[in-house]
Order: structure tokens, then sequence, then C-alpha cells
């Protein structure tokens, strides 16, 4: 059985204030907080990171990055070299991503640089720390550290690993993805090992639009996994729907996406599946600084800049995607964003706030006037 009911959003950390996720949002919501504009580089540049005391208030404005002088990551400087040695890159393509990136990376730098944010591992609960650390994977003949997000192309990154570890003739290999076998996990290791490694190694990470992503989540273990039907859809539809709440016989194979969005609000982030937990208590940029976090909507280019920056040998490069896969494109995520009940939408943003803010992701336009579209 899942746990009882959350009230307070599971954005409160139950040891106390000093957490990886401190946000700790009243259930009203300004609705006029959430509305944006769904262009990319005019949003990500006015949107709000917040910090205070005991939760996240502080409003972070474009002035204000603009007027910083934060260095870029380890590394960043080369980047376009690194590209334009990888691939005849499309030079506009390459400007908006390291724009993005730049704006990535002071928007953390100044987040969590507030006091009441974690600066290290060890300075995270117990168990934010072991989430953590399983979702690190190490690489030692390389000297990198990949932080895996599930549904941020997380699978194939896996599959570089095996290559480069020697697991795996290639990355095109037609096999069934075993997520935990030849991988080795930072989790593995004595603490003076892990800290050697997140001192010394190249880290990166992958990240995504976080409701593109909880939908791609969505879709794929409610709609293709029976495991998951049987062990998360069966439950939320005998706690969400009316008249089944001592229903045995469920299969949780038609769970619809405003249940699936009531279940997240009930939720702990702290406690999540992985395939649904904000990016941020997977990988605690904080705690862990990230020469290079990439992004999904910059996936070759960004991909391709890692891979050079490893040194990873010429014949290995990042997978294609399989035929199989299922895109969530704009249209589809404006339709299920759009059905739902806006009420449900508008208590579901404060779980991920940190995701939209850090990896500057503007909120989801979904005011009357653009649903009618």
């Amino acid at each position: 059985m899942m746990p009882p009911r959350n009230q307070d959003f599971g954005l409160k950390k139950a040891g106390g204030a000093r957490s990886g996720s401190v946000i700790n949002f009243r259930k009203t919501v300004n609705s006029g907080s959430l509305r944006r504009s769904s262009a990319v580089l005019p949003s990500v540049l006015t949107f709000a990171v917040i910090v205070a005391s005991g939760g996240l208030l502080l409003m972070i404005e474009k002035g204000m990055l603009n007027s910083m002088e934060t260095p870029p990551p380890l590394g960043y400087s080369k980047r376009s070299g690194y590209l334009r040695q990888a691939r005849n890159l499309d030079p506009a393509a390459d400007a908006e991503s390291q724009i993005l990136q730049e704006i990535r990376n002071r928007t953390i730098r100044t987040m969590c640089g507030q006091k009441n944010m974690p600066h290290s591992v060890w300075s995270l609960s117990p168990l934010q720390r072991k989430t953590l650390l399983q979702h690190i994977l190490v690489n030692d003949e390389h000297r990198f550290l990949y932080c895996y997000v599930p549904k941020v192309a997380c699978s194939n990154w896996k599959r570089v690993l095996k290559v480069l570890s020697g697991a795996l003739e290639n990355v095109d290999v037609n096999i069934k993805m075993n997520h935990k076998s030849d991988l080795l996990f930072l989790s593995s290791l004595k603490p003076e090992e892990i800290r050697y490694r997140l001192k010394h190694y190249f880290k990166f990470m992958f990240v995504r639009e976080p409701m593109e992503r909880l939908l791609s989540a969505y879709r794929n273990k409610f709609g293709e996994i029976k495991a998951y039907q049987e062990k998360y859809g069966a439950e939320i539809i005998r706690r969400y729907r009316k008249g089944h709440a001592k229903d045995t016989a469920v299969a949780g194979d038609d769970v619809t996406f405003a249940e699936f969005v009531r279940y997240l609000l009930d939720e702990d982030v702290d406690r999540m599946n992985e395939h649904w937990m904000p990016i941020y208590n997977l990988c605690q940029p904080c705690a862990v600084s990230y020469d290079f976090i990439g992004s999904y909507e910059h996936l070759e280019s960004d991909a391709d800049y890692v891979l050079q920056r490893i040194s990873a040998p010429p014949h290995v490069h990042f997978p294609e995607r399989q035929t199989w896969y299922k895109p969530v494109t704009k249209e589809t995520l404006h339709y299920y964003l759009c059905s739902m009940p806006q009420k449900l939408l508008r208590e579901l943003l404060p779980k991920y706030i940190l995701d939209f803010s850090l990896f500057t992701y503007p909120f989801p336009n979904t005011t009357t006037e653009y649903c009618r579209h």
C-alpha cells in the first residue's frame, strides 16, 4: 500500500529546514504568477527563483542575473571548440544552447549560494544522500561522474557507459537494457573514494522540461508497463476514483493524468519513485558542483560535447532514439495540461519549482485564451 495522504505537498524535509528540498509553499498559489509565455528565450530571462529562510520566496529577476559576474562551469569556455571538432554545428543553435547554459549556470550559482541550501553531499539528509549516490554513475578510466535522470535519455547514456567499460561492443547492440548490471554506482564506494571522485572527476547531468518529463513517465509507465500498473496504478485508482476504494479487482491500466497528478500532490518529493521525483532531488545540483548540465532539448549537441570532454574513443557515439520511442510533442503536452483541472496544476507546480527555476524552464502557459487553441 502507498503511504497516507501528505498535506504539505512533500516540500518540507522531515528533519528540519536545512535541506535540498526547502520549499514550503502554501496550498493557495497565486495563479497569476504561474502564467508564463511559452517563448523560450524571453521567458528564461525573467523566471523566478525563490529563496527564504524557511522556504522559497526571493525573486531573482533578469536585472540581477545580468549584473552578476558568475564564472561559467569548469571547461565551459572550451565548449564551442569541442563541438566544432565533433561536427559541423549550426552556429545559431549552438549560440542558443550556450546562452541557456550560461543563464542556467548563473542561476544555480546564485540559488545554491544561499546559506539555507546544501553545500556538500555530506550536508544532505541520509535519505537525500542515499538517493543522490544511487543515481551517480562512475567511470574511472575516463574520470567522470554522470547523474542519471529517468526519462532524460538515461538509458542511452548507460549504453555509452557500458561501451566505455567494455561490457557492450557498441551502443547500437539490440538488447534490453539492464539498468543495474555492468555499471559502477557512487553509492558502492567508500566515503573517501566518493570525496576524491567528487573533487577530481568531470561531473555532468541532463535535464528536461519538468511537465514534459512527467507526462513521458505517465504515458510510459501507466500505458505500457504492467508492473507499474499493478504497483502504482491500481492503488491510485482505489485512492482517487470514486466508488473504487475497496475494489480489489482493479487492473490499474487506465489511470488518468489528473489522477496521477492527485497522487503526486500527496507524495513526499524525497520518497517519490525516481521516474517522477524532481530532478533537483535526484541529482542535488547545490550539493554537487556539476561541470556541465546538458538539456534534453539540445541532446545531440550537448551529448557530443560531453563525449569530447571525457575523451571518449572516436567509435563511441551517442545512440539514436529507438524506433519505438513515442516523443512528447508540444501539442500533446498542451492537450494534457489544458484538459486537467487547473487547480491541480497550480498545486503541482510548487513541487517542481526548483526544476523550473534552476534549469531555466518557463512555467507552462495554461491560460484560458491559450488553451482554446
